[in-house]
């Protein structure tokens, strides 16, 4: 345990950062799968929509640092081959 204040305000930061990343990867993961779902019914507006949403996701979880830039970079490219492959 942390003696020191500003190592206690870094713990309660990190957690929060921690909280925030977790946030991120999950929302991504729960859109690939409604793409994916989207992908099975073939319903055009909604594969695309649901496309559009994910990669809007990845961009921002790349820019806040919740994810590598080249993992990022992959995702997307995993997604359009999802709905490529339609």
């Amino acid at each position: 345990m942390a003696n020191i204040k500003q190592q206690k305000k870094r713990i309660g930061i990190t957690a929060r950062q921690r909280l925030e990343n977790l946030r991120f990867r999950s929302t991504v993961k729960t859109l690939t799968k409604r793409l994916q779902s989207a992908v099975d019914e073939g319903e055009a507006a909604k594969i695309e929509a649901e496309h559009k949403q994910l990669v809007q996701w990845i961009d921002k979880a790349a820019a806040r640092g919740a994810m590598h830039r080249n993992a990022a970079a992959r995702k997307k490219s995993q997604a359009t081959r999802l709905v490529a492959g339609k």
